[in-house]
């Protein structure tokens, strides 16, 4: 199939690239500069450009295009910035497939497990209600875009995203020379459900969407096994070989990062991938210590 994926220079979009090319699909890679290779297709959302040629013979769009919520300080401004580059890019590339016949065939937009806010101990699928704060409000204009394209007849799916786990970024890279040193332990209590999906999961996860055509809305792309944030940091200092015994205090953390440490960091969402798992996925590291020895295997 032909394939577009924004966002195809990020985490997650540079893995699936080349995963998606290794089982034989035609991937363009959407890039915000005059394209400079056959595979590239040029677009500018912040100044809503966007040629519809562009998506002529597509078979599908991949969008994971977006500014990281961990860029920096959560101010107004930079809100207003995580809001428009997830949702104004979105509409873009809507209105596009409505200029071009056939549109493509798929939609597979990027969320967020953000949409369920902090919600303790409460289990989540993907008919869960939808949480309280900036970002579950995000989510749901950002979801709400996505579906438009509906009305073209292009199926839909909303990836929801958990803390998506690498060797070479993600929240890995920043924490493992800090339990190296044997520093490491608990964010905040501890007790916050965390809800994980190592790398290579979400690229085969995400395949499995494409080729499973009665999937469509909100799908949670997580691991089956959740963890507390306490049981996350000792798996990591396990593979590190190291003690996991010293606890950052929630008021650090909220003086160190604001909003973005209670709406991430200090928040507790217990996800489970229901759609995934009804429909026959099966992950290849669903469990956090396995993922952690995956990860660490690169440094031996």
């Amino acid at each position: 199939m032909k394939i577009g994926v924004t966002g195809s220079s990020g985490l997650i979009g540079s893995a699936l690239v080349d995963h998606l090319r290794s089982v034989g699909h035609d991937v363009r890679r959407f890039v915000r500069r005059e394209p400079k290779a056959a595979d590239e297709v040029s677009w500018d959302p912040e100044r809503n450009r966007i040629d519809p040629r562009a998506l002529e013979q597509m078979d599908g769009v991949i969008h994971l295009a977006g500014v990281s919520i961990a860029a920096r300080r959560w101010s107004q401004s930079f809100k207003q910035e995580i809001r428009e580059t997830r949702v104004n890019s979105t509409k873009l590339l809507v209105e596009a497939f409505g200029k071009v016949a056939p549109p493509p065939r798929f939609f597979l937009c990027a969320s967020a497990i953000g949409y369920y806010g902090d919600r303790g101990e409460e289990i989540l699928t993907e008919t869960s209600s939808r949480g309280t704060g900036f970002l579950a409000s995000v989510v749901e204009e950002w979801e709400k875009a996505a579906r438009t394209a509906e009305k073209y007849g292009t199926r839909v799916v909303n990836l929801r995203f958990g803390q998506v786990l690498a060797r070479h970024g993600g929240a890995i890279p920043s924490l493992l020379p800090v339990f190296r040193l044997g520093l490491g332990g608990p964010i905040g209590f501890g007790r916050a459900w965390w809800s994980w999906i190592l790398l290579s999961d979400v690229c085969q996860a995400i395949r499995f969407v494409i080729d499973q055509e009665e999937i469509r809305g909100p799908v949670n792309i997580t691991s089956l096994y959740p963890v507390r944030n306490r049981d996350f940091t000792k798996a990591l200092a396990k593979a590190v070989h190291r003690p996991a015994i010293i606890p950052i205090p929630p008021l650090m953390l909220k003086i160190l990062f604001g909003e973005f440490a209670k709406e991430v960091l200090l928040a507790s969402a217990h996800v489970l991938p229901l759609r995934l798992k009804e429909c026959g996925f099966s992950f290849a590291f669903p469990q956090i210590e396995l993922a952690m020895e995956e990860i660490l295997r690169a440094d031996t």
